[in-house]
């Protein structure tokens, strides 16, 4: 289980990259640069997967391909959703009750027990994280759709992170597919919503990162993580990533450090490590 859930802090450390490389891609539209790194997951996680002799692990049922594709795909899909139609700072706040969720679901989904350590802990991860966040807000009354596919969106991320372990036996590789599958949707949403934008060197190197990062190797970690690991302690360590998201930012130049980020790290280290501490 250590292992696993190591892998999926991998995860957590790629997924912490993704503001910057989205930076980096600034001029794209949002689903073109979803498709862009889906297709760099997709197509690298095929050949490898075809490489090692494994492309019997892409042919699962019809349940495990609308479980893979709807998470990955419908998660993405409402979050850039909720980005265009609410303040990002409040949309961005919303979309990080999926690791809340994950913590709470272990239960009822999993029969793992949670225990006042983890709580408060999630508890003081969310804080920080609302610290962060929340300290931009500019509610708009009018975003309320857009507010609605955030919490979507985090619904279902962790319903599709927790799911995950009741589909233990489902090979690891059979992401691959779903990424591809995940960057033809998203290919066709592109066509029909936005116009082409040719990336430039910049951000089609940015897209490459993407996809073989935060848009590629983190969901297979991810997926090892939530299938063998612990997903109480994933869930709370989730909010280490706008943290260090945000710290990765301010050394790139693009943000400015704060007295708010530096409470926000203690609030989410402490959270973290009573998660960590909890049997």
């Amino acid at each position: 289980m250590k292992s696993a859930t190591l892998a999926g802090c991998g995860a957590l450390a790629l997924w912490a990259f993704l503001a910057v490389l989205a930076r980096g891609a600034l001029g794209i539209p949002p689903l073109q640069l979803t498709a862009m790194g889906f297709a760099v997951a997709g197509v690298l996680g095929v050949a490898v997967v075809a490489a090692r002799g494994r492309l019997s692990a892409l042919r699962q049922p019809a349940l495990v391909w609308a479980h893979g594709v709807g998470g990955l795909f419908g998660y993405h899909a409402l979050y850039f959703a909720a980005l265009a139609w609410a303040p990002p700072v409040e949309a961005g706040l919303l979309n990080y009750l999926w690791p809340l969720l994950i913590v709470l679901l272990s239960a009822p989904i999993l029969g793992m027990r949670l225990g006042p350590a983890r709580l408060v802990g999630v508890a003081l991860g969310f804080a920080g994280c609302a610290l962060l966040l929340a300290s931009g807000a500019r509610f708009a009354p009018e975003a309320w759709a857009g507010f609605a596919c955030a919490v979507a969106a985090a619904v279902t991320w962790a319903f599709y992170s927790v799911l995950s372990r009741r589909l233990a036996s489902v090979p690891s590789e059979a992401v691959a597919g779903f990424c591809l599958a995940s960057a033809v949707l998203a290919g066709l949403s592109h066509g029909l919503f936005e116009a082409w934008v040719w990336p430039n060197a910049r951000q089609a190197g940015a897209a490459l990162l993407l996809g073989l990062g935060p848009v590629g190797a983190a969901f297979f970690l991810w997926d090892e993580g939530m299938k063998r690991g612990d997903p109480r302690l994933l869930g709370t360590l989730a909010y280490a990533v706008p943290v260090a998201s945000t710290l990765l930012l301010v050394a790139s130049g693009e943000a400015a450090l704060e007295a708010r980020l530096v409470a926000a790290m203690a609030l989410v280290a402490g959270g973290g490590w009573l998660a960590a501490r909890a049997r």
